[in-house]
């Protein structure tokens, strides 16, 4: 996986290699938790101290708003602005013409000076948020009268140029006051690329002078199906974050309705604001399809005015027709004076065709044109769009379905579709830049769990998998992470989702090497700077929690925090814990059937997901009387869409033997299910915990029990169950289905306070 890395970091290696055992010793103390890691980082003894009197100079006028940045963050804390001419220690800031790198820094903090320096002012700002995070987390929101920061020599630059993250405001609709603590978010952790999915079926969100009913119209709904499964969900289980943003929601003519847009001339203002931060704003008007709430304005943009017909996604607008056409033309002219990105995204995803199939004006147009397949209609829209956007000036970016009948290489093709692993060498091979941005590790709308920062850390664009030539690595200009908003209604869902999985990926694309030991440790000291940023952040899982706990007369019951920073609270009377619930700081005496409801929470009391544990008296499951059984288990392949285990089809496609619990290799295609049967032997009499991780869906039975309900589809994710076992054989069955996507499958187990492991594949038994 890590193969790319590491020859990345032998180019660093011979300065950095008597360094390395230090750093990570001195990271054991967190006195340099920076994420993302420095390509360097020399520790150095001593420390300086910020005072009032502590000047930051910027001798280059070119940095002055680098240096307004750090003396606004300093003041802050100490409470008063420091001075502009030196009276006692300094931090100068100075031009450096030998770094080559555009976004490259060097910071040096000595006992007598801080000093920064970069060639452009996105470097100098990356080395004061270097420098931000070296200083105590109390610089954030606290008040004192001296900053200490230890001593330490730091050289960096990116790997990637491309640091992006995507947010969809068009499903659901966010301020610009989070926009802007979006864009913070981002420069904190050096991600530089802000992607504004602004348009889509559910709504239209910039202002278009000369078609104001896009947003009249566009940009307000009564309630949609999404509006109403976020309610349920906060219906059951009491999670605010899926409440409604009450922002967002008016009274037109007698109904409420949701939405909202930004008037140019908020989104120019926001775009400044982004940039003094170094985070450039690509917008992306999603065309041809994805466009109800335009056509809901302009029924002529589609070939037969239908609003939202069709057997996938809805009816795409009509590149056929010269007027939508212009209409598309016209759209962009007023986005590319908006936005100086040199980037227009134009989608180019899920586009539904068939009504192009059924069109006579698609028809008439395809024998014009000579096509000889309806994919020609969208690369003709998308070759007319690129031609235009170069008019302006512009680069065209595009989902990686504008790849499909082939594109010029000008194009910058984002690739997201995980399960179509030939893209990103089809589109290298054909000179096309590339982002990468997959579903599953980089969709950061999947509901994260405690594999989650492990499968964002560990993604990697150059993977061998992709097949790419050295010199078609190159076209890989960075990663991206997207946020899509179906199931997201408030800023602080919003901020849950994607922290600090977005400091995850900012490792990726900046530091790229394989440190997540390393990673995890410096990311302890950010949760409390997360906590004083009001972010509201996903917090560490408790480890090894089954859903469905045994016990055989008594049970002692504990889950240390997994910080000392948190208290786990927690309830038994079937409510929710709050910050005044116990603490579960000693074990729980358990001697009869109960449900516990337990969860993290902060000093200031913010709680983290909540826990619903059940707790079940049982007896040990008398073993099977069965010896000297092969090993290995019965496997049944079902090909197929499932969205369930239990609506896997009765006759299977294939049968075969299988060692252990896991898609086989020689399981090829996009969708099907698997049933597994036999036996596990389990080498001694105790409780065991079993954990099940799928993407999709998948049940785990031991006997007649139903142990693990993980099914459904969805992302990857891990449910566990507990069962008190007699040494030796016992029935097992496991049903799985994979909806496409990419598939995961793995079972582990555990005993008393042991950490979870792979079944073995000698546990495994199966008859004759």
């Amino acid at each position: 996986m890590f193969k790319q890395r590491t020859i990345f970091f032998l180019s660093v290696i011979a300065i950095g290699a008597m360094t390395l055992g230090n750093i990570n010793a001195q990271e054991k103390r967190n006195r340099y938790p920076v994420i993302p890691y420095p390509s360097i980082l020399e520790p150095a003894k001593g420390s300086f101290i910020i005072n009032r009197k502590t000047a930051v100079l910027a001798p280059e006028l070119m940095f002055k708003n680098e240096q307004r940045f750090l003396r606004e963050m300093l003041a802050g804390y100490l409470g008063g602005d420091l001075p502009a001419k030196k009276k006692g220690n300094v931090i100068v800031m100075r031009f450096d013409s030998g770094i080559k790198a555009a976004e490259g820094y060097r910071l040096m903090v000595n006992p007598e000076q801080i000093t920064l320096r970069a060639r452009t002012p996105a470097g100098m700002f990356y080395a004061v948020e270097t420098l931000r995070q070296l200083l105590p987390v109390d610089v954030e929101k606290g008040k004192g009268n001296s900053l200490t920061i230890s001593s330490v020599k730091i050289a960096d630059q990116p790997k990637f140029p491309w640091r992006g993250m995507m947010l969809d405001v068009s499903r659901h609709f966010f301020s610009i006051q989070y926009l802007k603590k979006y864009v913070d978010m981002m420069a904190l952790y050096k991600m530089n690329k802000l992607h504004l999915h602004l348009t889509d079926d559910q709504g239209w969100r910039i202002e278009i002078k000369k078609y104001p009913k896009l947003t009249l119209e566009g940009a307000w709904r009564e309630f949609n199906n999404q509006d109403t499964a976020c309610m349920k969900v906060e219906k059951e289980t009491g999670n605010t974050d899926f409440r409604m943003d009450k922002q967002h929601l008016v009274n037109q003519n007698g109904k409420l309705k949701y939405g909202g847009f930004y008037t140019q001339e908020q989104m120019a203002s926001f775009i400044q604001y982004a940039q003094s931060r170094h985070v450039e704003v690509i917008p992306e008007i999603d065309m041809p399809g994805h466009m109800m709430a335009a056509v809901k304005a302009y029924s002529y943009l589609t070939c037969d005015s239908t609003v939202g017909s069709g057997p996938g996604f809805t009816n795409p607008i009509c590149p056929c027709n010269p007027q939508v056409l212009q209409f598309a033309k016209d759209i962009y002219s007023e986005i590319a004076d908006l936005f100086p990105s040199k980037y227009l995204h134009i989608g180019g995803d899920e586009v539904e065709k068939s009504n192009w199939l059924k069109s006579p004006v698609c028809q008439d147009f395809m024998r014009e044109m000579g096509f000889t397949h309806v994919n020609q209609i969208q690369s003709y829209f998308t070759a007319q769009m690129k031609t235009f956007f170069k008019s302006k000036g512009k680069t065209l970016v595009g989902w990686d379905e504008i790849s499909e009948a082939g594109i010029d290489s000008a194009a910058v093709v984002m690739f997201w579709r995980s399960w179509a692993g030939a893209i990103p060498m089809h589109a290298s091979k054909n000179k096309n830049k590339l982002i990468m941005s997959p579903s599953g590790p980089l969709y950061f709308d999947a509901t994260p769990d405690i594999n989650t920062l492990a499968d964002v850390y560990n993604y990697d664009p150059l993977d061998e998998k992709y097949r790419l030539s050295d010199t078609e690595k190159e076209n890989i200009m960075g990663v991206q992470g997207n946020l899509w908003t179906e199931m997201i209604p408030t800023e602080e869902r919003a901020d849950y989702m994607i922290m600090p999985r977005m400091t995850a990926l900012a490792e990726v694309g900046w530091t790229y090497r394989p440190l997540y030991t390393s990673y995890r440790k410096r990311l302890e000291s950010h949760y409390p700077r997360l906590d004083d940023l009001n972010i509201n952040y996903r917090m560490p899982d408790i480890i090894d929690v089954a859903e469905n706990n045994v016990f055989v007369g008594e049970k002692l019951f504990f889950k240390a925090a997994p910080l000392k920073y948190y208290t786990i609270r927690y309830a038994t009377d079937g409510s929710l814990p709050h910050a005044s619930s116990k603490a579960l700081d000693k074990p729980l005496s358990v001697k009869q059937n109960l449900t516990l409801k337990m969860a993290l929470f902060t000093p200031s009391g913010r709680r983290g997901d909540v826990s619903t544990l059940h707790f079940v008296g049982q007896q040990y499951r008398k073993q099977e009387p069965l010896s000297n059984l092969p090993e290995g288990l019965d496997a049944a392949l079902y090909k197929g869409s499932f969205s369930a285990t239990t609506k896997i089809k009765p006759t299977a496609d294939s049968t075969f033997k299988v060692l252990k619990v896991e898609v086989p290799a020689s399981v090829k295609y996009n969708e099907f299910g698997l049933r597994f049967k036999g036996y596990i032997e389990v080498p001694e009499t105790g409780i065991y915990s079993f954990y099940l991780n799928c993407d999709d869906g998948g049940v785990l039975y031991i006997g007649d029990q139903l142990l693990i309900d993980n099914d459904g589809l969805h992302p990857a994710k891990e449910k566990g169950g507990q069962i008190a076992l007699e040494k030796g054989m016992h029935a097992f069955k496991l049903n799985y289905i994979d909806g496409g996507g990419g598939n995961r499958l793995d079972l582990k187990y555990s005993i008393g306070n042991e950490e979870p492991k792979i079944v073995p594949a000698s546990w495994f038994r199966s008859k004759e």
